[in-house]
């Protein structure tokens, strides 16, 4: 299918060329096959149940605000979004939020305040988890936990943009897609995390596979109704950036 690039694209800069374009289409070519593979039935996907289960829990206004973040991230095949070895940014912000309740609370109040600008938010909150991790560490002079893990490239940060505005954002890696862009030619490749830049490729491309025909239903054929979160989500693009990456 022949389309063009929206106008002021934020991949390409200065110009979008012919051959990038034509890279592009020949990678959503090669998605769309691997999406009729076997490992494409499997890989990734608990990413879209913990989204679902988001969806059903996060409610701001709760009582229990540690319990609520609690059932709001789990999975039932695995942790890694959120535990794994030297990371484990739930279990420390859990220990923030029963330190500081309310503060916390406010810190994600702003970081979905879709008023204000990305970098902002995404900065402030690093900010807040850090003052909040001096003061754990101060109360509890003991503990060998020295890392909240909310700075490690955004990406604890970006999972909570995507769960609660699937439709806005997704998961953001920066190796993946620092890759992703110098493999579909891109000759302004991020020297440091680019939250910002990311968000507005990730609804580009999310365009673009939208008017490319079979692309979106392919994958939504991978996603089962009430495991997954099967309305609008930008996580595919995520999905896609691994693809690329390799």
């Amino acid at each position: 299918m022949a389309w063009t690039l929206p106008k002021g694209s934020p991949i390409f800069a200065p110009h979008f060329t012919a051959m990038q374009l034509k890279r592009i289409q020949e990678y959503f070519g090669q998605y769309q096959g691997y999406l009729k593979s076997r490992p494409a039935q499997t890989e990734r996907l608990p990413i879209w149940e913990s989204q679902r289960i988001f969806q059903d829990n996060w409610d701001m206004d709760t009582e229990d605000w540690p319990g609520m973040y609690d059932r709001s991230l789990q999975n039932s095949t695995t942790k890694r979004l959120w535990k794994r070895e030297a990371y484990e940014p739930k279990r420390m912000m859990l220990e923030l939020m029963r330190m500081q309740p309310d503060f916390t609370r406010h810190m994600f109040i702003d970081l979905f305040n879709e008023e204000k600008s990305l970098e902002g938010r995404a900065s402030r909150f690093v900010y807040y988890c850090d003052m909040l991790l001096q003061e754990y560490k101060d109360n509890n002079p003991r503990s060998i936990d020295n890392n909240h893990y909310h700075d490690d490239n955004y990406q604890m940060v970006s999972l909570y943009l995507a769960f609660r505005y699937p439709d806005r954002y997704a998961y953001y890696e920066a190796d993946a897609f620092r890759s992703m862009l110098e493999k579909l030619g891109s000759t302004q490749l991020p020297e440091t995390n680019d939250l910002e830049r990311y968000a507005k490729v990730t609804q580009t491309l999310y365009k673009m596979m939208a008017k490319e025909e079979g692309l979106l239903g392919l994958h939504q054929k991978r996603l089962q109704a009430g495991l997954y979160y099967t309305d609008e989500s930008r996580l595919v693009v995520w999905d896609f950036c691994k693809f690329v990456a390799g």
